[in-house]
């Protein structure tokens, strides 16, 4: 699966791969992209094992107020700490077997890996 990011500094849409190793770079200007991506039980294993960099997962659901609350400052997190961060976000009612195995009990969740 590839998301469609934009570049801060020069605006060029880049792909960029859900799984991948290494820091996303712009195509164009070579800046360090933002790293904020949905992900699922079928990818949540093999991004948090394959990342180089670490890897904040924001466990979240759409009807939740304070998910929807903390999102924008998790946008920010990405485009401040490009490079040296990457943001995971799982959908709790998507994805209910990789917030089972991490114990969640109450969203939104951050978990640093």
């Amino acid at each position: 699966m590839t998301n469609a990011v934009a570049c801060p500094g020069c605006g060029t849409k880049n792909r960029l791969p859900t799984v991948t190793k290494g820091r996303p770079r712009c195509a164009s200007c070579q800046r360090d992209l933002p790293w904020l991506v949905d992900v699922g039980e079928a990818d949540f294993d093999a991004l948090v094992s394959r990342s180089s960099i670490p890897v904040l997962v924001d466990l979240w659901a759409p009807w939740c107020g304070p998910c929807h609350a903390v999102a924008p400052a998790l946008e920010q997190l990405s485009v401040d700490r490009a490079g040296s961060v990457r943001i995971a976000k799982v959908n709790v009612d998507d994805s209910p077997a990789v917030s089972s195995r991490l114990g969640v009990q109450g969203i939104p969740t951050m978990v640093l890996f």
